[in-house]
């Protein structure tokens, strides 16, 4: 019996989250913040994480999330 092959396009996009708390509080703002606008996410993946300096502490926390969310057919 043959397979039903399934066959999927995917957009990826990075968004920025900023907290002042941590890099985790700023990814999840980042997702859930793109999830009011973006239907269908599958994965979100960090791929950068800096921190914004004053005086010399550091007051934000930013993570770059590149996320994947399927096309509609």
């Amino acid at each position: 019996m043959a397979k039903k092959r399934s066959e999927s396009v995917y957009r990826i996009v990075d968004v920025v989250g900023v907290s002042e708390k941590s890099w985790e509080d700023a990814g999840r703002n980042a997702v859930e913040t793109a999830a009011g606008s973006l239907r269908d996410l599958r994965v979100a993946e960090v791929t950068k994480m800096d921190m914004r300096v004053e005086n010399g502490k550091v007051t934000a926390f930013r993570t770059r999330v590149a996320l994947s969310f399927k096309y509609e057919t």
